[in-house]
């Protein structure tokens, strides 16, 4: 299946937004694929592996999507990487709108909907570190997590079926909340 050539209204209505309660397997799913990824990559190309999203900060409700940042150096096979995450069926998502090495893959999806746990790696150089600042955040501030629950749940009611308003109109509160995470963090 070429998940890259469904329309927006296809995606939402077989993926709707769903958010969960949270759920301490989410850690060791994670865990558990990070290992995967490190196999079949090498760690001579990664320079880290982190869960990001909203599955990694304790406590908050998510959509029930593992969300992992790879981090890989600057001189990683690409389609190395690209064959090695198939491998552990992933599908690349082709964003020819972002520059290499920002590659999206996903697994978990089928053309008859979900199938199994859905997990999304981002690919990126290291320093690109939006998510980390955003996931630290959040973290660190329960208050600031549980008004971005509270807007998840909102945006999730509104736009069930289709997944890029629910995206977009998140963004604002994310680039937000990442630029003061930014300017007050030590990494």
């Amino acid at each position: 299946m070429q998940l890259d050539k469904l329309t927006n209204k296809d995606l939402g209505q077989l993926f709707p937004i769903i958010i969960s309660e949270p759920m301490t397997e989410w850690v060791d799913l994670f865990n558990t694929e990070k290992n995967e990824i490190e196999n079949v990559i090498g760690l001579n190309s990664i320079i880290r592996i982190e869960h990001i999203g909203s599955t990694a900060i304790p406590d908050l409700k998510a959509k029930p999507t593992i969300d992992i940042l790879l981090e890989i150096t600057d001189n990683a096979n690409e389609n190395l990487i690209i064959d090695s995450l198939k491998s552990l069926n992933y599908h690349y998502i082709s964003k020819p709108e972002n520059p290499s090495p920002h590659m999206m893959f996903v697994k978990g999806y089928s053309s008859h909907g979900f199938q199994g746990q859905a997990y999304h790696i981002h690919v990126r150089y290291i320093g690109d570190w939006d998510e980390l600042y955003f996931r630290d955040y959040l973290i660190q501030n329960p208050d600031i997590a549980q008004e971005y629950a509270s807007l998840k749940l909102q945006l999730a009611k509104e736009y069930k079926n289709d997944r890029e308003a629910y995206t977009g109109h998140k963004t604002e509160f994310i680039r937000r909340i990442t630029d003061k995470a930014r300017s007050c963090s030590k990494i």
